[in-house]
């Protein structure tokens, strides 16, 4: 049979304009045209997007997935027990990181307002507080540090679900961008990188181009920044870091 491309692209749960750019990069090029020149994809052309798929779930950048499935010397079966193997590997991580939340968090929710039903209700296991020594060690200090303490001490817990809702929101969109494969220069990465930007500004502190670029370099060296993205997606960490650096590049 011959599908179209919106045909796969609901099916498969991709966009269409990540279909195109699969094409036009060779990682996925339909087997057919019509007369007049539209995609059509066939089951072969299905069975190598569902390759795809699991190899961006598990964080693979387009590049090196299309030099994995065009591999001659790998059949199906040996590309089922290398995802059998990196999931496996995936899981462990996840199970250890579970307990992880991003530095910034912490670093930003001192002083918390809550009683200890409305904290598990906002923030559920983690303990926002866990690491306040650490973090008014390395911030304590900056105008930002303050300036974060003096907001989130008005804080109620409406405005912790706010923030939460909101910051849960962008990920969820953040993670589509990321599984469409467009290229974190992309302007739909860049946008919401630049809401990354806005989001830490309007509850926390002033968040410059430089601080966030900061903060960006900081989530691929610490591992618990690294472990909170991870968690989200795989290979979230790398992607919204160079998403921050693009975006402060194009606003230079």
């Amino acid at each position: 049979m011959a599908y179209t491309v919106g045909q796969v692209a609901k099916a498969a749960g991709v966009t269409v304009r990540a279909l195109h750019h699969y094409d036009e990069i060779g990682l996925l090029s339909p087997s057919g045209r019509t007369s007049a020149g539209y995609r059509r994809y066939d089951d072969a052309d299905l069975q190598r997007l569902q390759l795809v798929r699991y190899y961006r779930e598990l964080g693979f950048p387009l590049e090196e997935i299309t030099a994995i499935i065009d591999d001659p010397a790998a059949d199906p079966a040996a590309h089922l027990r290398r995802q059998h193997e990196l999931l496996t590997v995936r899981l462990k991580r996840l199970q250890e990181m579970v307990a992880a939340i991003e530095f910034a968090l912490e670093a930003s929710t001192m002083n918390i307002q809550l009683t200890p039903e409305e904290r598990f209700e906002v923030f559920g296991d983690v303990d926002p507080e866990e690491h306040q020594a650490e973090a008014e060690r390395r911030w304590g200090d900056t105008d930002a540090y303050r300036e974060s303490n003096r907001r989130v001490a008005r804080y109620t817990k409406d405005d912790w679900l706010r923030h939460r809702a909101e910051t849960e929101d962008w990920g969820r969109r953040m993670v589509a961008v990321l599984a469409s494969g467009v290229p974190a220069d992309s302007p739909e990465a860049m946008d919401l990188a630049e809401e990354h930007r806005q989001i830490i500004s309007r509850w926390f502190y002033e968040c410059s181009y430089e601080i966030q670029t900061g903060l960006a370099d900081m989530y691929l060296a610490d591992e618990r920044f690294t472990a909170y993205y991870e968690a989200i997606a795989a290979g979230l960490t790398a992607y919204l870091h160079e998403a921050i650096h693009a975006n402060a590049i194009s606003r230079a």
